[in-house]
């Protein structure tokens, strides 16, 4: 966390968690903890390895860390562990699925697998780890290689990953050979039956994240553009609507969303503000031919940027996606600490149901929100990406911030200590476990306990 910021939250006297939600909300804190009004599992203990802090009753099995030999034996596992998703699979078994973020001068590049790789010279990727009912390790491979900059994505309901690339880099760019910037679909239980093929028809931009309407199949997209224009929030219409796997290659369309009056989310500030006649924008070139989505031409009413979009998730009837942060110095209309809004498709409506700071109490975590899922009490477990100290951190149904996990690798020094971000929060098949990883050094956790 910034000085800045510490100073900011100070100053406003914040003795507790003030974050906001609005009624909206209320269908994704179904659980009995939330009935309750529980406010967590209560203060991390010191963990004796310097790894990961929990609460007491919660214990971690570290599944795989960066370097080490694939069990495949395909070579060291690679590093910058990012989005991830847990399938369920036979005999009980559990098979995750985990993006690797290896930019062209990745440190530890996932290995070239032939019948895996789409271009040789990426260093991104995929790799699945399997799973018995113990937690234990009984495989890891890659899953797909050859992709650049993957960064989060989303699980489909037939039990596939889509995985991400955050780039908008062409082939002859940083010795790239082929054009990046697109979804790749990944079977972990048998990464051979999807190969490593491109679904264009969803678009060529710095993808981050998606969510699939498991009633209508319509996929959700975040983007993370890096400067301005800022990113869009796209929705890809299937030719082939929950056809299974493979079914996203027959393409589809590609539209925007536009809010009217609303050219800039960041603007908006206030939980519960609603919007209810969304309309979607038909991408004029999905493939970002000559010019970039995001500065393409779409009329005369335009379209509604943010800031940072990255996580995206379904809950209920309803799309959530999170922009982590907006700040008017690097051009936004408005400045926050993070916001998570809801799309409801069957209303065509727009709520903002959460805005993290500049309330909250400086001692709790609560800032940049990245990887967002649901957690077995139907509340919410969010990965922190921002300065200092770094959280798996939860949200009640009356607002409580409470913190599940802290990273205690640290890469810098005593004195100028740095933390890695965690990232791909996820939950077993059956609620039993939290599975999450810390970016760098990369470290995949498994964590039992108490769970409500």
């Amino acid at each position: 966390m910034t000085a800045t910021r510490r100073q900011a939250l100070a100053g406003a006297g914040a003795v507790g968690a003030s974050i906001a939600f609005s009624g909206a909300f209320t269908e994704l804190f179904a659980g009995t903890a939330a009935a309750r009004g529980h406010g967590g599992y209560g203060p991390l203990v010191p963990d004796p390895a310097g790894l990961l802090d929990l609460p007491e009753g919660f214990r971690y099995t570290v599944l795989s860390r960066q370097g080490q030999p694939l069990r495949s034996g395909e070579g060291p596992v690679p590093s910058n562990f990012d989005g991830m998703a847990a399938f369920r699979s036979g005999r009980g078994h559990t098979v995750l699925v985990r993006n690797h973020e290896n930019r062209y001068n990745g440190r530890i590049g996932v290995p070239v697998v032939e019948g895996l790789t789409y271009d040789p010279m990426a260093r991104g990727g995929c790799t699945a780890l399997e799973l018995d009912g113990r937690n234990n390790v009984l495989s890891e491979r890659v899953a797909i290689a050859g992709t650049a900059v993957n960064c989060a994505g989303g699980p489909t309901p037939w039990g596939t990953w889509l995985t991400c690339e955050e780039t908008e880099d062409r082939a002859g760019t940083n010795g790239y050979t082929k054009d990046h910037g697109f979804i790749f679909e990944v079977d972990g239980a048998d990464p051979h039956r999807t190969g490593a093929v491109p679904l264009t028809a969803m678009g060529r931009f710095q993808h981050e994240a998606i969510a699939v309407d498991p009633s209508t199949g319509i996929v959700y997209e975040t983007e993370d553009a890096f400067e301005q224009p800022f990113g869009l929030f796209y929705r890809f219409l299937p030719d082939r609507p929950l056809g299974g796997t493979g079914s996203l290659r027959a393409g589809g369309h590609l539209q925007a969303m536009r809010v009217p009056g609303v050219p800039d989310l960041s603007r908006i500030q206030e939980t519960g503000a609603r919007f209810d006649r969304v309309e979607w924008v038909p991408v004029p070139d999905s493939q970002a031919t000559t010019t970039p989505i995001r500065h393409q031409d779409f009329g005369r009413k335009g379209v509604t940027h943010a800031q940072k979009l990255e996580g995206c998730y379904w809950g209920g009837r309803s799309v959530y996606f999170v922009s982590s942060y907006a700040r008017s110095a690097e051009g936004s209309a408005g400045d926050h600490f993070g916001q998570v809004w809801r799309y409801e498709p069957h209303r065509r409506r727009l709520t903002l149901v959460v805005v993290f700071g500049p309330g909250t109490d400086v001692q709790l975590p609560g800032e940049s929100p990245d990887n967002i899922c649901l957690a077995p009490s139907g509340g919410l477990m969010v990965a922190e990406d921002g300065d200092g100290a770094q959280h798996v951190y939860g949200v009640t149904k009356r607002g409580e911030v409470y913190a599940m996990a802290r990273n205690r690798q640290n890469t810098g020094t005593p004195a100028d200590p740095t933390w890695g971000e965690f990232a791909g929060v996820s939950f077993s098949p059956d609620d039993a476990t939290m599975y999450v990883n810390v970016y760098n050094p990369g470290t995949t956790f498994a964590v039992t306990g108490p769970w409500h």
